[in-house]
């Protein structure tokens, strides 16, 4: 695949797709800065876009985090249904933003492992788009491999895509994973109540108990 640097890049990042991935893979989570350095290749960057679900209203660290490695965030509300199932999709206002701005673009980067993205990859390349698609390959849909231009596999290098020694792994990939997407089943995730240990690295030191009240120890952002 050519990349040049005069050829001008839209970023579009699926948070919720991502960190499910690392977590139910390595029990990791994403950064997202060296995923974005990766996506532009020392190209022109038009606009890099995070996708964002606000869950517990304590996530503005990891925002603002986003915001000062030059990714803008699109937020979400956590919608709960009856009977307690927990939904936040942001697929059709990524498609949506996508194809807008994509008028403008040479090249839309989509960091997702979703299926339901390869309408959208047909489309763009059909109206003369570079599509690349940044994700682990073990969780992304193999349409969406094949649908693309380029595919970069972030497994291929989890030391500097992912930090460590944030989540418990998984014990079951199959129930994280549906149809390659990602379930909202995270109500069961010891998380401390901070909203940049969340998502940002790292922490030295975690004690979590649940149905009691945790403590988070010093914690260091990566700039």
């Amino acid at each position: 695949m050519i990349k040049h640097k005069n050829q001008r890049v839209g970023v579009f990042i699926d948070v919720q797709n991502m960190y499910y991935s690392a977590k139910a893979l390595y029990g990791r989570k994403v950064d997202f800065g060296e995923i974005l350095k990766t996506a532009v290749a020392d190209r022109q960057l038009i606009r890099a876009i995070a996708y964002v679900v606000r869950a517990t209203g304590e996530e503005d660290p990891f925002f603002e985090a986003l915001n000062q490695r030059g990714i803008e965030t699109k937020e979400r509300e956590l919608q709960e249904f009856h009977g307690g199932t927990k939904k936040a999709d942001w697929d059709v206002g990524i498609t949506v933003d996508a194809v807008r701005i994509g008028e403008i673009l040479d090249v839309v980067v989509l960091v997702s492992g979703d299926g339901d993205f390869v309408e959208l990859v047909e489309y763009l390349k059909h109206h003369g788009r570079q599509v690349e698609v940044i994700a682990f390959r073990k969780s992304a849909s193999s349409r969406l491999i094949d649908a693309c231009d380029d595919f970069i596999d972030l497994s291929a290098d989890i030391d500097r895509y992912t930090i460590k020694g944030y989540i418990k792994p998984s014990t079951n990939f199959e129930d994280e994973m549906i149809g390659n997407s990602i379930t909202e089943r995270e109500t069961e995730i010891e998380e401390t109540a901070s909203g940049d240990s969340f998502w940002i690295k790292p922490v030295e030191k975690r004690t979590v108990r649940r149905n009691q009240s945790s403590s988070t120890t010093s914690k260091k952002m990566k700039h």
